[in-house]
């Protein structure tokens, strides 16, 4: 068969709808990370709140500058050896058109570029909920930059660069199963291998201060993840977004009812807790599967995931892992099991004809699923164990044991989240060494 020949007035345009769409959903997924840190800050004590808070937001400032240096071109430029890109002219983003068009679609380069930073952003933000209460701001900021850089640029070019080992293996990742959901779950499983456990873990209860927190920052996370999730087909020409919209919604809501049933049969309530934490399993499931699969096929993902993601937060208890805000049975367990739905579920009617094994096709999508499943977990996973070791043993990565039961708020940030003697903030922002940081010091023990 002849080579189709493409006329210059087939070549993609500028489309004002499209870019105007693609930079709604790029703001819809920067606020998940306020939104998380909200989710986060709501699920530990009191006196963890403001670090729990500023550990998602100081991603936003340094993986933003990381992006514009040289995470773009590592993600997304030219293809080496299908594990890493890179692109000289991206670099420092000066030399790309403002109505440069993204290869094939009818968005800028610069839309693109931002609707991708946005999920950088928020990766590494993940991670930071299994190691509440214990770690020093400082050796997480560090690690914030060096993680990008070494786990999730390459894994991002794996999964969505063209040339990318797992892109071109047909690894179907809609819009971050892999690259962002199990790459964060694996890594906070590494560094808390590392970094040990809470003092009083297991001991002392450890409750949430603020459901009421945790209820915004779930909703906030629920509201921004359509931009997430449909957003991911960089336009909607086709209706492929619009089932990603559908069915994000369809597995969101069926994952937070299964938890809630499992929870009322194992432990006779239904929480709060257990309805944010349900629907937040959903949404990772469905992220990776949302294109590939029916509502229908939607809802058995998010019925699956809400059941294993509620039996998997119970696991660190069995075996001992400190994970503090249950990153790794939620984000880990969920990321993997939407994943490898995938091949089971698919029904060749949305994003691609590939079919899963109840429609008919196979094992074949299965296990290429499996491969990009273990590859992304066992790469992040020790390489992150590896940046958490090198990090405690050179400026250390905990808080001294006084500092993390007296409360890292106060020891990191000179700061409380709330000020009960009376008007005015927790701590002064400055003199933090000085009769200010004193005052604010009698506040918290007040």
């Amino acid at each position: 068969m002849a080579p189709a020949i493409t006329l210059a007035a087939d070549a993609p345009t500028l489309s004002s709808a499209n870019t105007g769409f693609m930079l709604i959903c790029s703001a819809l997924v920067m606020l998940m990370t306020p939104g998380l840190a909200f989710f986060y800050g709501g699920m530990v004590r009191v006196k963890s709140t403001l670090n729990m808070l500023m550990m998602s937001f100081i991603s936003l400032g340094i993986v933003t500058i990381l992006w514009v240096l040289y995470g773009f071109s590592l993600a997304f430029g030219t293809d080496s050896g299908s594990i890493i890109g890179w692109n000289s002219d991206w670099v420092g983003l000066s030399n790309i058109g403002l109505t440069e068009l993204w290869d094939g679609y009818t968005i800028p380069v610069f839309v693109f570029l931002v609707f991708q930073l946005m999920f950088a952003i928020i990766t590494p933000a993940l991670i930071s909920g299994a190691l509440a209460d214990r770690v020093k701001f400082s050796a997480w900021a560090l690690f914030v930059a060096l993680w990008a850089t070494i786990v999730y640029f390459p894994v991002a070019h794996w999964v969505w660069g063209a040339g990318g080992w797992a892109f071109e293996l047909g690894v179907i990742d809609f819009a971050g199963g892999t690259a962002v959901h199990i790459n964060a779950g694996a890594a906070a499983l590494g560094v808390i291998l590392v970094i040990g456990k809470r003092v009083g873990f297991k001991k002392d209860p450890m409750r949430p201060h603020s459901l009421p927190l945790v209820m915004l920052g779930a909703g906030l996370l629920w509201f921004g993840w359509f931009g997430f999730n449909a957003g991911s087909w960089l336009g909607n020409d086709d209706g492929v977004g619009a089932l990603m919209f559908v069915n994000t919604q369809v597995a969101t809501a069926a994952a937070m009812l299964a938890w809630l049933i499992y929870e009322k049969i194992r432990h006779g309530a239904f929480t709060t807790l257990g309805a944010a934490s349900g629907a937040v399993a959903g949404l990772v499931a469905i992220t990776p599967a949302g294109g590939a699969v029916s509502p229908l096929g939607a809802i058995a993902v998010g019925v699956i995931a809400g059941v294993l993601c509620a039996m998997a937060v119970g696991l660190k208890y069995k075996f001992g892992y400190d994970d503090s805000l249950d990153v790794v049975g939620v984000h880990l367990v969920g990321g993997v099991v939407g994943s490898l739905l995938i091949g089971f579920f698919a029904s060749g009617k949305g994003q691609s004809d590939v079919q899963g094994l109840f429609y008919g096709g196979g094992l074949d999508q299965l296990w290429k699923q499996c491969a990009g499943v273990f590859a992304v977990l066992g790469y992040s996973l020790v390489v992150s164990a590896i940046l958490a070791f090198l990090l405690d043993r050179t400026i250390g990565m905990r808080v001294p044991e006084d500092d993390e039961v007296a409360g890292i708020d106060q020891a990191e940030h000179a700061e409380t989240a709330y000020d009960f003697s009376g008007a005015g903030g927790g701590a002064a922002r400055t003199n933090v060494t000085g009769p200010v940081a004193d005052t604010a010091s009698k506040k918290v023990d007040a």
